[in-house]
């Protein structure tokens, strides 16, 4: 009987394009596939509320997928390093293999693991799961890292974006007996908090999903994504941020796709968001501390406002500004907003409000199920200004035109607040400009069935670049 090897699931919950499971397969050793819930180091972040449902279930698909083909799932909990170095040891595993990750705790922590099981003579293996291309692949002509997103992306695009794509396995050999572990149930994702039980009611994680998501989107959406993306009461985005967070679906897996499509301006806008994704990424490597520090170190000296009343305002969808709160409401119910959404609710947190971007980063890692280390901190701190190849700090969006221009006619708004569908386009947009008589035949008191804004957008405008502009000098 051969020894096994340990197949360690992290952020790739999928069995096909996986190139950890490839070379276990390949090895022909019996595998052991294990899922390791790590979050009591310290310096690992632990996954937000939203997040733990998402993997709650992914975990759930994928033990299914595996069950199917002969295999199971085996559930840890505690510190990786004790967990896997005791079950080499004990199953006498030849191999450990896992696919990487680029958070500045993981990496130090797979270092400590790596050199532990190979002083006990195990083979180890790691391989790129996540990225089409890993943060130090991509590089500048001289041989300098790339902080800027157009070099980026040319350079990925320069490099090539074909891959080949392995199927999932139909097999997956075992012999023996199976080690003590967990239960799913054990790992205690899932709370008991109402809040996450909605969320059945808009996704369904897993590997099938996604590929059928790719696959209707494709069909469906792509050819008109540069102008339906930006709509957000429209079906114009992949909704795959979700299953890529997990590694449900790999971001070669996308590309490739799409790849016989022709490239014309909406599929290369689409492939420049998957990029983006690994810019991201390629932040997150050569700036560890990016979810708390800001790229610019100008902004360490940026005087930032901590009203907790108005951030509590801007968490409930209590802004008075609709576009801002219809996002922030369906983030709650959902655990998704619209990028365009994201985009103008954390202009308006951090420019209007001059709260921390910090602070809502946080809410975004602990209500959006595709909260991501890299993608979440470098979409707050471009928002903010403060992140490498940022908005320039002057953009402010003004909530209103930006609802005008992508909402014209309130639908979006209207679905996640109700108490304006009464209310006209023309002030939907801005319902502290209606009369009386047209707030009364609509059903609003402002006020108290929605609020009066909480700021106004010209004096927030003028105080922001006045706060901004201080740091320049």
């Amino acid at each position: 009987m051969k020894n096994p090897s340990i197949l360690w699931f992290r952020v790739d919950l999928r069995l096909s394009d996986n190139p950890a499971l490839q070379k276990a397969l390949e090895l022909g050793n019996p595998i052991l596939p294990i899922y390791i819930l790590d979050d009591e180091d310290a310096e690992n972040r632990k996954l937000g509320d939203a997040s733990k449902w998402w993997l709650h279930s992914s975990l759930n698909k994928l033990s299914l997928e595996l069950e199917k083909i002969g295999s199971k799932l085996l559930f840890f909990r505690g510190k990786a390093e004790s967990i896997i170095e005791k079950l080499a040891i004990e199953t006498k595993a030849e191999s450990i293999l896992w696919n990487r990750r680029y958070e500045p705790w993981a990496v130090k922590r797979d270092k400590i693991i790596k050199k532990n099981l190979l002083q006990l003579s195990k083979q180890v293996f790691s391989f790129n799961g996540s990225l089409l291309y890993e943060p130090w692949e991509v590089k500048s002509k001289t041989g300098n890292p790339l902080k800027v997103f157009t070099p980026y992306k040319n350079a990925i695009l320069n490099k090539g974006i074909d891959f080949k794509i392995t199927n999932s396995p139909k097999t997956i050999p075992f012999q023996g007996k199976w080690p003590s572990c967990l239960t799913l149930d054990d790992l205690k994702l899932i709370n008991n908090k109402p809040w996450s039980k909605k969320f059945y009611e808009f996704w369904e994680p897993g590997t099938e999903t996604a590929l059928k998501k790719v696959n209707a989107f494709k069909e469906n959406s792509i050819n008109s994504y540069n102008s339906d993306r930006n709509i957000p009461s429209l079906s114009g985005t992949s909704k795959l941020s979700p299953h890529l967070r997990f590694g449900e679906i790999s971001p070669k897996q996308i590309i490739m796709a799409i790849s016989d499509l022709e490239e014309n301006d909406d599929v290369m806008t689409y492939k420049s968001e998957i990029i983006w994704r690994e810019f991201s990424h390629n932040l997150l490597w050569y700036y560890p501390e990016i979810d708390t520090k800001p790229i610019k170190n100008d902004f360490l000296k940026f005087k930032w406002n901590n009203d907790e009343n108005n951030f509590k305002l801007w968490t409930e969808g209590k802004t008075g500004y609709p576009i801002v709160d219809a996002g922030m409401r369906e983030l709650w119910l959902t655990g998704w907003m619209h990028n365009r959404v994201r985009m103008i609710t954390a202009s308006f947190l951090t420019k209007h409000l001059l709260l921390p971007w910090q602070m809502g980063e946080k809410w975004f890692w602990n209500t959006l199920l595709d909260a991501d280390p890299a993608s979440n901190t470098s979409g707050w701190q471009w928002v903010s200004g403060c992140g490498a190849d940022a908005a320039p700090y002057f953009r402010i969006f003004n909530p209103t035109i930006q609802s005008q221009k992508f909402d014209p006619e309130g639908k979006y708004i209207k679905r996640f607040l109700p108490e304006l569908k009464n209310l006209s386009t023309k002030f939907i947009h801005e319902p502290w400009n209606a009369d009386s008589a047209i707030l009364k035949n609509s059903d609003i008191k402002l006020g108290e069935t929605y609020p009066m804004p909480i700021i106004d957008h010209k004096f927030a405008r003028e105080r922001a670049l006045n706060s901004y502009a201080g740091i320049k000098n």
